[in-house]
Protein backbone atom coordinates (compact mmCIF):
# COMPACT_ATOMS: atom_id res chain seq x y z
CA UNK A 1 0.00 0.00 0.00
CA UNK A 2 3.10 2.39 0.91
CA UNK A 3 3.97 1.60 -2.99
CA UNK A 4 1.02 2.85 -4.29
CA UNK A 5 1.55 6.20 -2.25
CA UNK A 6 4.91 6.35 -3.69
CA UNK A 7 4.29 5.77 -7.12
CA UNK A 8 1.11 8.99 -6.48
CA UNK A 9 3.82 11.23 -5.04
CA UNK A 10 6.38 10.47 -7.72
CA UNK A 11 3.35 11.55 -9.98
CA UNK A 12 2.88 14.73 -8.06
CA UNK A 13 6.33 16.27 -9.08
CA UNK A 14 5.39 16.39 -12.77
CA UNK A 15 2.40 18.87 -10.95
CA UNK A 16 3.63 22.55 -10.54
CA UNK A 17 4.04 23.62 -6.96
CA UNK A 18 4.57 27.05 -4.73
CA UNK A 19 7.26 27.08 -3.30
CA UNK A 20 8.37 28.90 -0.24
CA UNK A 21 9.87 32.55 -0.36
CA UNK A 22 12.85 33.01 -0.04
CA UNK A 23 12.35 35.66 2.93
CA UNK A 24 9.49 35.58 5.29
CA UNK A 25 7.40 38.13 3.77
CA UNK A 26 6.39 41.37 5.92
CA UNK A 27 3.43 40.49 7.84
CA UNK A 28 0.96 43.32 6.15
CA UNK A 29 2.24 41.45 2.69
CA UNK A 30 1.16 38.04 3.81
CA UNK A 31 -2.22 39.11 4.99
CA UNK A 32 -2.78 40.99 1.81
CA UNK A 33 -2.29 37.49 -0.21
CA UNK A 34 -4.41 35.68 2.49
CA UNK A 35 -7.36 37.96 1.53
CA UNK A 36 -6.34 38.12 -2.55
CA UNK A 37 -6.94 34.04 -2.38
CA UNK A 38 -10.14 34.17 -0.04
CA UNK A 39 -11.42 36.83 -2.73
CA UNK A 40 -10.58 34.78 -5.75
CA UNK A 41 -11.89 31.48 -4.05
CA UNK A 42 -15.63 33.44 -3.57
CA UNK A 43 -15.22 34.58 -6.98
CA UNK A 44 -14.68 31.73 -8.58
CA UNK A 45 -18.26 30.28 -6.90
CA UNK A 46 -19.67 33.11 -9.08
CA UNK A 47 -18.06 32.20 -12.59
CA UNK A 48 -19.92 29.86 -14.57
CA UNK A 49 -18.94 26.96 -16.16
CA UNK A 50 -18.11 27.03 -20.09
CA UNK A 51 -21.09 24.68 -21.82
CA UNK A 52 -23.45 24.72 -19.03
CA UNK A 53 -26.86 25.53 -18.94
CA UNK A 54 -27.91 27.40 -15.63
CA UNK A 55 -27.13 25.89 -12.48
CA UNK A 56 -27.44 22.45 -11.78
CA UNK A 57 -30.60 22.71 -14.68
CA UNK A 58 -30.92 18.82 -14.72
CA UNK A 59 -29.67 17.85 -11.75
CA UNK A 60 -29.94 17.44 -8.12
CA UNK A 61 -28.84 20.03 -6.17
CA UNK A 62 -26.75 18.97 -2.67
CA UNK A 63 -27.86 19.71 0.84
CA UNK A 64 -27.22 22.92 2.31
CA UNK A 65 -24.93 21.71 4.44
CA UNK A 66 -22.95 19.88 1.49
CA UNK A 67 -22.80 23.25 -0.34
CA UNK A 68 -21.62 24.73 2.83
CA UNK A 69 -18.64 22.43 4.19
CA UNK A 70 -17.43 21.35 0.59
CA UNK A 71 -17.80 25.14 -0.61
CA UNK A 72 -19.84 23.76 -3.78
CA UNK A 73 -21.81 26.12 -6.08
CA UNK A 74 -23.20 24.06 -8.59
CA UNK A 75 -22.95 25.12 -12.14
CA UNK A 76 -20.00 27.34 -11.34
CA UNK A 77 -16.18 26.62 -11.16
CA UNK A 78 -17.00 25.64 -7.35
CA UNK A 79 -18.96 22.91 -8.32
CA UNK A 80 -16.88 20.20 -6.58
CA UNK A 81 -15.56 23.09 -3.99
CA UNK A 82 -12.83 21.87 -1.83
CA UNK A 83 -14.47 18.53 -1.58
CA UNK A 84 -11.71 16.19 -3.79
CA UNK A 85 -8.83 18.20 -1.84
CA UNK A 86 -10.45 17.54 1.90
CA UNK A 87 -11.29 14.04 0.85
CA UNK A 88 -8.23 13.21 -0.53
CA UNK A 89 -6.71 14.17 3.15
CA UNK A 90 -9.13 12.51 5.22
CA UNK A 91 -8.85 9.35 3.18
CA UNK A 92 -4.67 8.98 3.56
CA UNK A 93 -5.10 9.99 7.61
CA UNK A 94 -7.92 7.45 8.06
CA UNK A 95 -5.83 5.13 6.11
CA UNK A 96 -2.51 5.92 7.89
CA UNK A 97 -3.94 6.30 11.41
CA UNK A 98 -6.06 3.09 11.54
CA UNK A 99 -2.33 1.32 10.58
CA UNK A 100 -3.46 0.21 7.28
CA UNK A 101 -0.29 1.98 5.92
CA UNK A 102 2.99 1.75 7.49
CA UNK A 103 3.94 5.61 7.79
CA UNK A 104 5.25 8.15 10.15
CA UNK A 105 4.17 11.06 9.69
CA UNK A 106 6.65 12.78 12.02
CA UNK A 107 9.66 11.36 9.23
CA UNK A 108 10.46 14.26 6.76
CA UNK A 109 10.48 11.50 3.67
CA UNK A 110 7.40 10.05 4.87
CA UNK A 111 5.59 13.13 5.18
CA UNK A 112 6.76 14.72 1.66
CA UNK A 113 5.19 11.07 0.08
CA UNK A 114 1.81 11.56 1.94
CA UNK A 115 1.67 15.52 0.67
CA UNK A 116 2.88 14.36 -2.23
CA UNK A 117 0.35 11.17 -2.59
CA UNK A 118 -2.16 13.52 -1.31
CA UNK A 119 -2.25 16.15 -3.92
CA UNK A 120 -2.19 13.81 -6.70
CA UNK A 121 -5.28 11.49 -5.18
CA UNK A 122 -6.89 15.00 -4.74
CA UNK A 123 -6.86 15.28 -8.40
CA UNK A 124 -7.68 11.68 -9.42
CA UNK A 125 -11.16 12.41 -6.89
CA UNK A 126 -11.65 15.96 -8.90
CA UNK A 127 -11.57 13.87 -12.43
CA UNK A 128 -13.57 10.90 -11.60
CA UNK A 129 -16.24 13.25 -10.03
CA UNK A 130 -16.55 15.79 -12.16
CA UNK A 131 -16.81 12.68 -14.81
CA UNK A 132 -19.70 11.61 -13.09
CA UNK A 133 -21.42 14.66 -12.88
CA UNK A 134 -20.87 15.22 -16.56
CA UNK A 135 -21.75 11.58 -17.78
CA UNK A 136 -24.82 11.78 -15.36
CA UNK A 137 -25.81 15.08 -17.45
CA UNK A 138 -26.22 16.79 -13.93
CA UNK A 139 -25.60 20.28 -15.71
CA UNK A 140 -28.25 19.96 -18.63
CA UNK A 141 -32.42 19.34 -18.79
CA UNK A 142 -32.94 16.35 -20.57
CA UNK A 143 -36.23 16.30 -22.91
CA UNK A 144 -39.60 15.90 -20.59
CA UNK A 145 -40.37 12.26 -19.86
CA UNK A 146 -36.72 11.12 -20.04
CA UNK A 147 -34.20 11.13 -23.17
CA UNK A 148 -30.78 11.65 -23.63
CA UNK A 149 -28.38 14.26 -22.63
CA UNK A 150 -28.67 17.25 -24.98
CA UNK A 151 -24.63 17.71 -25.35
CA UNK A 152 -22.10 15.76 -26.61
CA UNK A 153 -18.78 13.99 -25.37
CA UNK A 154 -16.56 17.08 -26.37
CA UNK A 155 -18.52 19.46 -23.76
CA UNK A 156 -18.97 16.98 -21.36
CA UNK A 157 -14.80 16.24 -21.42
CA UNK A 158 -14.52 20.15 -21.47
CA UNK A 159 -17.05 20.44 -18.27
CA UNK A 160 -14.65 18.39 -16.44
CA UNK A 161 -11.05 19.98 -17.44
CA UNK A 162 -12.36 23.12 -16.08
CA UNK A 163 -13.61 21.25 -12.53
CA UNK A 164 -10.21 19.51 -12.68
CA UNK A 165 -8.35 22.80 -13.25
CA UNK A 166 -9.80 24.27 -10.46
CA UNK A 167 -9.46 21.94 -8.64
CA UNK A 168 -5.61 22.15 -9.14
CA UNK A 169 -5.91 26.27 -8.86
CA UNK A 170 -7.50 25.91 -5.43
CA UNK A 171 -4.32 23.73 -4.38
CA UNK A 172 -2.43 26.04 -5.28
CA UNK A 173 -4.34 28.67 -3.38
CA UNK A 174 -3.80 26.51 -0.14
CA UNK A 175 0.05 25.49 -0.73
CA UNK A 176 0.49 29.40 -1.46
CA UNK A 177 -0.75 30.72 2.19
CA UNK A 178 0.48 27.53 4.06
CA UNK A 179 4.18 27.88 2.21
CA UNK A 180 4.85 31.76 3.59
CA UNK A 181 3.01 33.79 1.39
CA UNK A 182 -0.20 34.08 3.63
CA UNK A 183 -1.27 33.34 7.08
CA UNK A 184 -2.77 29.95 8.35
CA UNK A 185 -4.40 27.92 5.72
CA UNK A 186 -6.03 28.69 3.00
CA UNK A 187 -8.95 25.61 3.26
CA UNK A 188 -9.90 26.26 6.57
CA UNK A 189 -10.31 30.21 5.90
CA UNK A 190 -12.52 28.80 2.57
CA UNK A 191 -14.75 27.29 5.37
CA UNK A 192 -14.86 30.03 7.26
CA UNK A 193 -16.12 32.02 4.56
CA UNK A 194 -18.32 29.31 3.70
CA UNK A 195 -20.20 29.25 7.11
CA UNK A 196 -20.26 32.93 7.34
CA UNK A 197 -21.80 33.49 4.22
CA UNK A 198 -24.42 31.09 5.26
CA UNK A 199 -25.01 32.73 8.15
CA UNK A 200 -25.69 35.30 7.18
CA UNK A 201 -27.97 34.38 4.39
CA UNK A 202 -29.86 32.98 7.26
CA UNK A 203 -30.06 36.16 9.06
CA UNK A 204 -30.57 38.58 6.28
CA UNK A 205 -31.87 36.36 3.27
CA UNK A 206 -34.33 38.79 1.75
CA UNK A 207 -35.89 36.30 -0.20
CA UNK A 208 -40.10 35.29 -0.34
CA UNK A 209 -40.62 31.69 0.09
CA UNK A 210 -43.64 30.62 0.76
CA UNK A 211 -46.74 32.06 -0.63
CA UNK A 212 -48.27 33.89 2.51
CA UNK A 213 -44.83 36.24 1.43
CA UNK A 214 -42.50 34.74 4.68
CA UNK A 215 -38.91 35.78 4.03
CA UNK A 216 -36.11 32.89 4.22
CA UNK A 217 -34.10 35.62 6.97
CA UNK A 218 -35.10 35.72 9.88
CA UNK A 219 -34.23 39.59 10.30
CA UNK A 220 -36.31 40.62 7.30
CA UNK A 221 -39.31 38.31 8.62
CA UNK A 222 -38.87 40.13 11.74
CA UNK A 223 -38.50 43.62 10.08
CA UNK A 224 -40.56 43.66 7.19
CA UNK A 225 -43.74 40.75 8.74
CA UNK A 226 -43.12 41.95 12.18
CA UNK A 227 -42.91 38.21 12.94
CA UNK A 228 -40.39 37.16 15.55
CA UNK A 229 -40.78 33.58 13.63
CA UNK A 230 -39.75 32.19 17.08
CA UNK A 231 -39.83 28.77 15.89
CA UNK A 232 -40.18 27.76 11.75
CA UNK A 233 -40.37 24.70 9.86
CA UNK A 234 -36.94 24.44 8.07
CA UNK A 235 -36.63 28.12 7.99
CA UNK A 236 -34.52 30.23 10.48
CA UNK A 237 -35.58 31.36 13.46
CA UNK A 238 -35.00 33.12 16.69
CA UNK A 239 -34.29 29.74 18.64
CA UNK A 240 -31.57 29.25 16.01
CA UNK A 241 -30.04 32.47 16.30
CA UNK A 242 -29.96 32.71 20.43
CA UNK A 243 -28.78 28.68 19.98
CA UNK A 244 -26.13 30.35 17.47
CA UNK A 245 -24.98 32.74 20.21
CA UNK A 246 -24.96 30.70 23.37
CA UNK A 247 -23.21 28.30 21.80
CA UNK A 248 -20.23 30.29 20.12
CA UNK A 249 -19.94 31.92 23.55
CA UNK A 250 -19.14 28.24 24.79
CA UNK A 251 -16.73 27.26 22.14
CA UNK A 252 -14.79 30.03 22.96
CA UNK A 253 -14.85 29.51 26.85
CA UNK A 254 -13.51 25.87 25.91
CA UNK A 255 -11.28 27.46 23.70
CA UNK A 256 -9.63 28.75 27.37
CA UNK A 257 -10.01 26.05 29.24
CA UNK A 258 -6.11 24.04 29.44
CA UNK A 259 -5.47 20.39 31.97
CA UNK A 260 -2.21 20.87 33.71
CA UNK A 261 0.14 18.48 33.74
CA UNK A 262 3.66 19.04 36.61
CA UNK A 263 6.97 19.08 35.21
CA UNK A 264 10.90 19.21 36.16
CA UNK A 265 13.89 20.32 34.32
CA UNK A 266 16.59 18.41 36.08
CA UNK A 267 18.91 20.76 33.29
CA UNK A 268 18.08 23.18 35.69
CA UNK A 269 18.07 22.70 39.20
CA UNK A 270 14.91 20.42 38.87
CA UNK A 271 12.79 23.69 38.51
CA UNK A 272 9.24 23.30 38.83
CA UNK A 273 6.76 23.63 35.47
CA UNK A 274 3.06 22.73 34.31
CA UNK A 275 2.23 21.54 30.57
CA UNK A 276 -0.61 22.87 29.56
CA UNK A 277 -3.11 21.03 27.50
CA UNK A 278 -6.11 21.83 25.85
CA UNK A 279 -9.30 21.02 27.01
CA UNK A 280 -10.84 20.31 23.01
CA UNK A 281 -7.43 18.39 22.89
CA UNK A 282 -8.53 16.97 19.26
CA UNK A 283 -9.68 20.79 18.46
CA UNK A 284 -12.12 20.61 15.72
CA UNK A 285 -10.77 17.92 13.66
CA UNK A 286 -13.19 15.17 14.28
CA UNK A 287 -16.07 17.61 13.47
CA UNK A 288 -14.79 17.98 10.17
CA UNK A 289 -14.28 14.77 9.55
CA UNK A 290 -17.79 13.59 10.09
CA UNK A 291 -19.29 16.48 8.42
CA UNK A 292 -16.74 15.84 5.18
CA UNK A 293 -17.72 12.39 5.42
CA UNK A 294 -21.77 13.45 5.53
CA UNK A 295 -21.41 15.71 2.65
CA UNK A 296 -19.19 13.36 0.88
CA UNK A 297 -21.91 10.34 1.22
CA UNK A 298 -24.62 13.37 -0.21
CA UNK A 299 -22.47 13.73 -2.98
CA UNK A 300 -21.90 10.49 -4.00
CA UNK A 301 -25.95 10.10 -3.99
CA UNK A 302 -26.25 12.31 -6.21
CA UNK A 303 -23.62 11.29 -8.69
CA UNK A 304 -24.72 7.36 -8.83
CA UNK A 305 -28.55 8.99 -8.54
CA UNK A 306 -27.60 9.96 -12.08
CA UNK A 307 -25.60 7.99 -13.43
CA UNK A 308 -27.21 4.48 -12.43
CA UNK A 309 -30.98 6.20 -11.69
CA UNK A 310 -32.70 6.73 -8.20
CA UNK A 311 -34.43 3.47 -8.31
CA UNK A 312 -31.10 1.98 -8.22
CA UNK A 313 -30.15 -0.50 -5.42
CA UNK A 314 -27.19 1.56 -4.44
CA UNK A 315 -28.72 4.62 -4.75
CA UNK A 316 -30.99 3.45 -2.45
CA UNK A 317 -28.19 2.98 -0.16
CA UNK A 318 -26.50 5.60 -0.38
CA UNK A 319 -29.90 7.55 0.46
CA UNK A 320 -31.19 5.51 3.28
CA UNK A 321 -27.31 6.33 5.23
CA UNK A 322 -27.35 9.88 4.54
CA UNK A 323 -30.49 10.03 5.69
CA UNK A 324 -29.39 8.16 8.92
CA UNK A 325 -26.47 11.01 9.30
CA UNK A 326 -27.94 14.09 7.76
CA UNK A 327 -28.98 16.77 10.27
CA UNK A 328 -32.70 17.67 11.20
CA UNK A 329 -33.69 21.18 10.31
CA UNK A 330 -34.10 22.95 13.57
CA UNK A 331 -35.76 22.13 16.20
CA UNK A 332 -39.14 21.49 15.00
CA UNK A 333 -37.61 18.86 11.86
CA UNK A 334 -36.09 17.14 15.01
CA UNK A 335 -38.87 17.01 17.20
CA UNK A 336 -41.44 15.71 14.28
CA UNK A 337 -38.93 12.35 14.01
CA UNK A 338 -37.42 11.93 17.19
CA UNK A 339 -36.23 7.95 16.37
CA UNK A 340 -34.38 9.76 13.12
CA UNK A 341 -32.70 12.94 15.24
CA UNK A 342 -31.95 9.75 18.33
CA UNK A 343 -30.02 8.07 15.22
CA UNK A 344 -28.27 11.32 13.76
CA UNK A 345 -27.24 12.27 17.35
CA UNK A 346 -25.74 8.43 18.22
CA UNK A 347 -23.87 8.12 14.67
CA UNK A 348 -22.25 11.84 15.21
CA UNK A 349 -21.18 11.28 18.82
CA UNK A 350 -19.99 7.51 17.49
CA UNK A 351 -18.05 8.60 14.40
CA UNK A 352 -16.88 12.16 16.49
CA UNK A 353 -15.34 9.70 18.91
CA UNK A 354 -13.40 7.03 16.17
CA UNK A 355 -12.18 10.50 14.23
CA UNK A 356 -10.85 11.91 17.49
CA UNK A 357 -8.53 9.13 18.29
CA UNK A 358 -7.50 8.03 14.89
CA UNK A 359 -6.26 12.36 14.89
CA UNK A 360 -4.39 11.64 18.29
CA UNK A 361 -2.70 8.82 16.71
CA UNK A 362 -2.15 10.43 12.65
CA UNK A 363 -0.86 14.62 14.84
CA UNK A 364 1.55 13.39 17.26
CA UNK A 365 -0.65 13.91 20.00
CA UNK A 366 -0.78 10.55 21.44
CA UNK A 367 0.59 9.29 24.75
CA UNK A 368 3.29 7.53 23.19
CA UNK A 369 4.71 10.57 21.09
CA UNK A 370 3.69 13.05 23.82
CA UNK A 371 6.61 10.78 26.12
CA UNK A 372 8.81 11.02 23.27
CA UNK A 373 8.88 14.76 23.36
CA UNK A 374 9.22 14.83 26.80
CA UNK A 375 12.56 13.03 27.02
CA UNK A 376 14.29 14.67 24.20
CA UNK A 377 13.07 17.85 25.62
CA UNK A 378 14.43 16.95 29.17
CA UNK A 379 11.74 17.30 31.05
CA UNK A 380 10.47 14.38 33.45
CA UNK A 381 7.20 14.33 36.03
CA UNK A 382 7.96 14.61 39.09
CA UNK A 383 8.78 11.14 40.96
CA UNK A 384 9.43 9.22 37.76
CA UNK A 385 11.99 8.66 36.16
CA UNK A 386 13.01 9.41 32.52
CA UNK A 387 11.54 6.38 31.16
CA UNK A 388 9.17 6.44 28.02
CA UNK A 389 7.42 3.48 28.48
CA UNK A 390 6.64 4.84 32.33
CA UNK A 391 5.96 8.38 31.17
CA UNK A 392 4.06 6.87 28.66
CA UNK A 393 1.76 5.31 31.44
CA UNK A 394 1.21 8.01 33.15
CA UNK A 395 0.53 10.66 30.53
CA UNK A 396 -2.18 7.88 29.21
CA UNK A 397 -4.21 8.34 32.42
CA UNK A 398 -4.45 12.43 31.47
CA UNK A 399 -4.17 12.18 27.15
CA UNK A 400 -6.85 9.31 26.69
CA UNK A 401 -9.69 10.56 29.13
CA UNK A 402 -9.40 13.90 27.43
CA UNK A 403 -9.54 12.54 24.14
CA UNK A 404 -12.86 11.14 24.76
CA UNK A 405 -14.31 13.85 26.78
CA UNK A 406 -13.20 16.40 23.79
CA UNK A 407 -14.75 14.38 21.18
CA UNK A 408 -17.53 13.74 22.73
CA UNK A 409 -18.37 17.37 24.32
CA UNK A 410 -17.29 18.75 20.41
CA UNK A 411 -19.28 16.58 18.79
CA UNK A 412 -22.17 16.93 21.20
CA UNK A 413 -21.92 20.62 20.85
CA UNK A 414 -22.29 20.42 16.66
CA UNK A 415 -26.00 17.74 17.52
CA UNK A 416 -27.55 20.35 20.07
CA UNK A 417 -26.79 22.66 17.69
CA UNK A 418 -28.57 21.06 14.76
CA UNK A 419 -31.56 19.86 16.93
CA UNK A 420 -31.69 23.55 17.83
CA UNK A 421 -31.34 25.00 14.37
CA UNK A 422 -28.02 27.43 14.89
CA UNK A 423 -27.62 29.23 12.07
CA UNK A 424 -24.74 27.49 9.43
CA UNK A 425 -25.11 23.97 11.03
CA UNK A 426 -23.59 22.61 14.33
CA UNK A 427 -20.50 21.57 12.61
CA UNK A 428 -19.91 24.53 10.57
CA UNK A 429 -20.19 26.75 13.82
CA UNK A 430 -17.66 24.42 15.21
CA UNK A 431 -15.28 24.90 12.82
CA UNK A 432 -15.68 28.06 12.42
CA UNK A 433 -15.07 28.83 15.78
CA UNK A 434 -11.89 26.76 15.92
CA UNK A 435 -10.69 27.95 12.85
CA UNK A 436 -10.96 31.90 13.81
CA UNK A 437 -9.65 30.68 17.60
CA UNK A 438 -6.77 29.37 15.86
CA UNK A 439 -5.91 32.31 13.15
CA UNK A 440 -5.94 34.54 15.74
CA UNK A 441 -3.11 32.84 17.74
CA UNK A 442 -1.19 32.20 14.54
CA UNK A 443 -1.65 36.02 13.88
CA UNK A 444 -0.40 37.15 17.31
CA UNK A 445 2.52 34.90 17.16
CA UNK A 446 3.78 36.05 13.89
CA UNK A 447 2.69 40.06 15.12
CA UNK A 448 5.33 39.16 18.16
CA UNK A 449 7.97 37.94 15.82
CA UNK A 450 7.97 40.85 13.40
CA UNK A 451 7.96 43.36 16.79
CA UNK A 452 11.20 41.32 18.08
CA UNK A 453 13.39 40.07 15.27
CA UNK A 454 15.43 38.75 17.97
CA UNK A 455 12.80 36.56 18.97
CA UNK A 456 12.54 35.27 15.38
CA UNK A 457 16.43 34.34 15.57
CA UNK A 458 16.26 32.70 18.82
CA UNK A 459 13.46 30.14 17.99
CA UNK A 460 14.38 30.01 14.63
CA UNK A 461 10.98 31.14 12.51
Amino acid sequence: MKGVLEALAELSKYIPAVTKPARRPPLPTRLLWTSIVVFLYLLMGEIPLYGVMGKAAGGQQPAALTQMLLGMNIGSLMTLGIGPIVTAGIVLEVLVGGGLIDMDLTKPRDRKIFMGAQRMLALIFAALEAAAYAAGCQFWTTALGGGGCPVGAAVKALVVVQLVAATLLLMWFDELVRNGWGIGSALSLFIVANVMKGMAWRLAGPVQVTREGDYYGWLPQLLLRHDPAILRHRLPDLVGLIATIVLIMVLLYMQLMKVYIPVTSPRYGSIKTRIPLNFIYVTNIPILFVGILVADLNVFHILVAGTAGRGSPIAKVFETIYNVVRPPYGLLDAVSDPLRTLAFAVSWLLLGLLFGFIWVEIAGLSARQQAENLVRSGMELPGIRRNTKMLEKILSRYIYPLTVISSLVVSGIAVLADIFGAYSYGSGLVLMVGIIYNFYETLAYERTLEMYPMLQRIIGA
